[in-house]
């Protein structure tokens, strides 16, 4: 069992709180106020950031001292969006937050993961007809390793998990959100996912 927060409540943060909380995980969700969030940060061994990504480094850069020596598990995308909320265009283009979020917090171990894949999939996996593939980046393989585990928990069996290096690599799998306004108009609201076929 880990202590857990998960900052961000909306579906994405709820659905993962609740079911890393099934998994036997103590989950804390804390409210938007910075003081509730340091505390909870604070507090915990794994942070897991579920915030609108075209806040998150502002948000979570406010965290600097708490998040110190903690691995921050990543499952947002920075985007600009269009008038239907809808991707348009990456907010970091040439980099990631995952890359953005690493250099603000630099003795925070930050791992990129679950964000090629509509919010359902993330806790439910094996519900898609084909396997899904989740993928991590990040700089540290204890961090990466813990991750796993928390994967693990969520449904995800060894072979869907794909490690693709450094922090670096974040990039390739953030720009992956582009798709997701194309798949959503092309065969509506159901879950999908990115998925490497050998």
């Amino acid at each position: 069992m880990s202590k857990i927060t998960v900052l961000g409540n909306g579906r994405v943060g709820g659905g993962l709180a609740a079911a890393l909380t099934r998994a036997g995980h103590e989950v804390t969700v804390p409210g938007r106020s910075p003081e509730s969030s340091a505390e909870a940060v604070r507090t915990a061994q794994i942070v897991v950031n579920a915030t609108p990504g075209a806040g998150s480094l502002e948000r979570l850069a406010a965290l600097r001292e708490e998040l110190r020596d903690k691995i921050l598990a990543d499952v947002s995308n920075a985007t600009v969006d269009g008038p239907d909320g809808l991707p348009t265009a990456l907010l970091h283009p040439g980099s990631s937050l995952a890359e953005r979020l690493q250099e603000t917090l630099p003795r925070t171990h930050v791992v990129k993961t679950l964000n090629t894949m509509l919010y359902t999939v993330m806790t439910a996996p094996a519900a898609l007809a084909q396997p899904p593939t989740v993928f991590l980046s990040g700089e540290s393989p204890q961090a990466k390793q813990v991750v796993r585990g928390l994967l693990a928990d969520l449904g995800w069996r060894p072979e869907w998990i794909t490690d693709l290096g450094g922090i670096e690599s974040a990039r390739a799998t953030e720009a992956a959100i582009l798709f997701v306004p194309h798949v959503i108009r092309s065969s509506g609201f159901a879950p999908f996912a990115v998925s490497i076929a050998r």
